[in-house]
């Protein structure tokens, strides 16, 4: 909510809290003495009177009610996240905890209170405050798609971080933020947006017009007209939300982190790190053993006609380039004469190629020769999905001529890939197969990777036009 409640609506948002907080710490002392010993999970020899328990709501109420305030659980979040929410009711809560237990350490001598009284109460009043913010939100949401507890917005910029803010804010109609117009050097706007005049007219605006919040998205270039829009706007009390041109500065956008209350934004940082890194990893070590035990008899099959059928070793490796520019060798069936390359050099192979062993033309165009690069998975040099990884020579040509190749490479190389699945595989478009590859790294997530191998497993043994 961009616009800050009204003391009223705020202070029964946080008595609707505590209410939930006390039927918690209730409910935990009854779960304890009363439901855990008729189900005999624990025994009960002396059941303490509930007066005793009663005595800690008083500071109960009173340490979560600060604690709230402190984690600032009541600010303006119409734009925020359910995870960030559910968090810092955690945190607000863990610290309560804390304090309640040192409250009855050092206050309450003479009384006893049950451990698992209180983890109890933790977890409860965590899931229960949360579940029931939630549940508010998503009334809010649906009040906010009806037209109800709107807020009025106008953008001033243009380019690229207006266009962005412009089609967010109409494809989220659920946060209630109703865009008035855009203010921009050009009258050229997007379709059912009001253009409302220049940059500088945005004092103008404000003056004939109500509004809320003010959406500044100017573009790289004009980044230092911003102190004249700041200063249009004076001291009125609306909110002001700026959004920095980092479209034009990186494709592969990062994060927001804060050091010593400074903002630092994270142009080129990777969304594997932390848990994200290990979740992957994980998930390619699951998926690739059962997925090398289920191609093990095809694997077998084809390694056995690959040896009848031709001079050579039946696996190839060949070197390419992976995450963070580092070398590895990847690992393919042979689908070419051994000295394929011996007068040539590395080159695209083409249709038709003379170099190809029979068997290799059906194992490049049903995709089956890349089967042993399930082995370069479990060995943690790729991953299952990923963007493909280049030959190094490849690798130095590609990123003279494409700007942003490189940032492929904040990303671990996959067999299968988004641009493989949309056609963008082999002698293709080297800039389409980017766009689609920074598309991935950019929105990464487990369900990505389910929808590619699931896409993967649908086509990938079709024939190829593409793989030659």
């Amino acid at each position: 909510m961009l616009k800050a409640h009204s003391r009223l609506v705020e202070n029964l948002a946080l008595a609707g809290d505590l209410f939930l907080i006390a039927i918690c710490w209730v409910e935990s002392y009854w779960i304890r003495f009363h439901l855990v010993p008729r189900f005999h999970l624990m025994s009960v020899t002396d059941v303490p009177p509930f007066r005793d328990y009663a005595l800690q709501l008083v500071p109960i109420l009173m340490v979560w009610g600060i604690a709230f305030r402190t984690f600032d659980l009541y600010r303006p979040n119409r734009l925020g996240s359910r995870r960030s929410e559910w968090w810092d009711v955690a945190k607000a809560s863990t610290v309560g905890a804390l304090v309640l237990v040192s409250i009855m350490t050092f206050v309450f001598r003479g009384h006893e209170y049950s451990r698992l009284v209180i983890l109890l109460f933790l977890a409860q009043s965590i899931v229960v405050v949360s579940l029931a913010r939630a549940g508010l939100r998503e009334a809010l949401r649906f009040a906010r798609r009806h037209g109800y507890n709107l807020r009025y917005a106008i953008v001033v910029g243009g380019g690229e971080p207006a266009a962005e803010v412009l089609r967010v804010l109409n494809r989220r109609r659920d946060v209630g933020i109703f865009v008035l117009g855009l203010l921009s050097d050009k009258k050229e706007v997007p379709e059912n947006v009001r253009w409302l005049g220049g940059i500088e007219d945005v004092r103008a605006v404000l003056d004939r017009q109500q509004v809320d919040i003010v959406f500044i998205a100017l573009p790289h270039a004009d980044a230092a007209r911003l102190t004249t829009v700041l200063g249009g706007i004076g001291d009125d009390p609306i909110a002001i939300h700026l959004v920095p041109d980092v479209f034009s500065l990186v494709p592969a956008r990062g994060g927001i982190e804060e050091f010593e209350m400074i903002p630092f934004i994270h142009l080129r940082e990777s969304r594997l790190y932390g848990w994200n890194r290990v979740v992957k990893r994980v998930f390619d070590l699951v998926f690739g053993a059962l997925a090398l035990a289920v191609a093990a008899p095809v694997m077998l099959g084809l390694a056995v006609a690959l040896k009848l059928t031709s001079t050579g070793p039946v696996l190839y490796r060949q070197e390419r380039m992976g995450v963070d520019g580092r070398r590895f060798r990847m690992l393919k069936f042979r689908t070419m004469r051994v000295d394929a390359e011996a007068d040539t050099g590395p080159v695209w192979a083409r249709e038709d190629d003379p170099r190809r062993t029979a068997l290799g033309v059906f194992l490049r165009r049903t995709s089956l020769d890349e089967l042993p690069q399930l082995f370069n998975v479990l060995r943690g040099q790729m991953s299952l999905v990923g963007p493909r990884p280049e030959r190094p020579g490849f690798v130095e040509e590609f990123r003279r001529r494409v700007p942003g190749y490189m940032l492929r490479h904040k990303m671990k190389a996959g067999i299968t890939g988004w641009a493989q699945i949309n056609g963008w595989r082999g002698n293709t478009s080297i800039e389409k197969r980017i766009e689609h590859d920074l598309y991935y790294i950019e929105r990464w997530s487990l369900a990505f990777d389910l929808k590619i191998l699931l896409q993967t497993l649908w086509y990938g043994f079709r024939i190829n036009r593409n793989a030659h």
